[in-house]
């Protein structure tokens, strides 16, 4: 049925990654569940900064086959001068989730349909660099110094408009900055866009390359990057633990390709089962077909704390009201949730509060069960936060770990947290709500289960405002 609750089935048919932990989904998603970790010293030009960890996508000449992001691979030489690293990152996921998707563009495209297809690419910040390197050359000789390519590099939706432009893509063209929301939000505009009939599809992101001296100084400024871990760079990056002490800013891309469930099958987009530790590829398409559906994107919900410009209520109420909004549009209960994509940046207090939040959440009725559980029996959500591997990548953030997300309904795995060696829930949170996982864990009864795999990502961001995201493995 391609209609649900009176509105478009949203499917996700393509992903794309650039993360601190390399560069392709399948890669990306390996490592990720083998709990390796992106994060190390950052060096000059950042000597002398309390914060010298960073979480970089690893650069090189081998490009996508070895894991690393070269910018030539993606970028046309002609385009070159007008595109800022962190457009460069959006190019490339979202090369590789159009690709993923089997989903022709450019002159092969045709006018009418490029119309039906939209961007939805969001940044938290654009290009920092360019802002420095601008003023600083200005100051030092004058305007005219200042490059001609300066603004289209720095604005925020040129990411947006530089996948518009490559791929011939002539619907909606939106793009986010809600600090560490964006991701998300992008992700749930674009499901928004093809739900109500805007757009048949979309490709939906966030891009961030933010890891200059001058974010650096500016967060250590706010007490809110990790410092305790400069000699240990891979502990420094560990949400819901005890000894955590601060983010680790990471940059990166991630790109998924939304559609109507109808628009889906009418190009021939079948179902697929992946196999729940071999990550988001391989296997047979259902049905023939190209391409595959990963998962459905069900339920978007967003709130706003209107508490303070940088910390979140005590009580989660912000973090609360908007998971309950995303399962509310869902049509489902906090014990169909088998797993929680955590925001915990890593901080002592937001990580906190997102565990009081996640509590009431599934205190709920004093239901916590996924979709797991037998009768009578209660199988509390798996929750982690992949920011322990990749550090928190601003803007960008909601947007891997909405990809991440997808993989574990996909896939029927959840990715464990890293560095957590010592969980530290606050007083009065009831064990056996939920269960933060260091190691993977098979969801809804592993590889040769049958029941639907609920998965939920949740981002939040400075300003207050909360973005949450509803996955389920296909159903029909």
């Amino acid at each position: 049925m391609a209609v649900a609750n009176g509105r478009r089935r949203v499917v996700v048919t393509g992903l794309g990654l650039v993360t601190p932990l390399g560069v392709g989904v399948d890669a990306v998603w390996r490592a990720l569940l083998g709990r390796a970790t992106g994060v190390s010293r950052l060096g000059a030009p950042f000597d002398g900064l309390p914060c010298a960890v960073g979480a970089c996508v690893p650069r090189g000449t081998g490009g996508a086959a070895a894991g690393t992001f070269d910018e030539r691979e993606w970028v046309e030489p002609s385009h070159a001068r007008a595109v800022a690293p962190f457009a460069a990152f959006a190019l490339a996921a979202a090369h590789q989730a159009l690709a993923d998707a089997h989903f022709a563009t450019g002159a092969a495209l045709p006018r009418a349909a490029s119309e039906r297809c939209g961007v939805a690419f969001g940044s938290g910040i654009g290009s920092m660099q360019d802002i420095v390197d601008a003023a600083s050359a200005m100051a030092a000789r004058g305007h005219r110094r200042v490059s001609p390519f300066f603004v289209p590099r720095a604005l925020v939706n040129m990411a947006a408009g530089q996948i518009a432009l490559r791929h011939a893509l002539r619907g909606p063209c939106h793009s986010a900055a809600t600090a560490c929301a964006t991701g998300a939000h992008s992700v749930g505009d674009a499901f928004r866009m093809i739900a109500h009939g805007d757009a048949d599809l979309v490709v939906a992101g966030a891009s961030e390359a933010a890891i200059t001296p001058l974010a650096i100084a500016g967060f250590c400024r706010l007490s809110a990057l990790s410092t305790a871990f400069n000699h240990e760079p891979e502990r420094a990056s560990r949400p819901f633990d005890r000894s955590r002490d601060g983010f680790v800013m990471g940059e990166g891309s991630g790109a998924l390709v939304l559609e109507s469930l109808e628009h889906a099958l009418a190009r021939g987009v079948g179902a697929v089962r992946a196999d729940a530790l071999g990550g988001g590829g391989g296997g047979a398409v259902a049905g023939g077909g190209a391409g595959r559906v990963y998962a459905e994107l069900v339920g978007y919900g967003m709130s706003c704390d209107a508490h303070h410009i940088t910390s979140p209520p005590p009580d989660g109420d912000g973090a609360l009201r908007c998971m309950r909004a995303a399962l509310a549009d869902a049509h489902m209960s906090p014990s169909t949730v088998d797993y929680v994509s955590a925001h915990a940046t890593s901080t002592p207090v937001g990580d906190e509060i997102e565990l009081r939040a996640l509590a009431a959440l599934f205190g709920d009725g004093g239901d916590s069960g996924g979709t797991g559980a037998q009768p009578g029996a209660r199988t509390p959500a798996a929750v982690s936060s992949t920011k322990g591997a990749t550090g928190h990548l601003l803007g960008a953030a909601g947007a891997i770990e909405a990809v991440f997300a997808v993989l574990a309904a996909h896939g029927r795995v959840a990715p464990p947290g890293v560095n957590l060696d010592d969980a530290d829930v606050p007083a009065g949170v009831r064990e056996g709500l939920f269960e933060l996982i260091v190691e993977p864990r098979a969801l809804g009864g592993g590889p040769g289960g049958t029941a639907p795999v609920v998965t939920v990502s949740n981002s939040f961001g400075f300003g207050g405002t909360n973005a949450s995201l509803v996955f389920r493995s296909l159903c029909e």
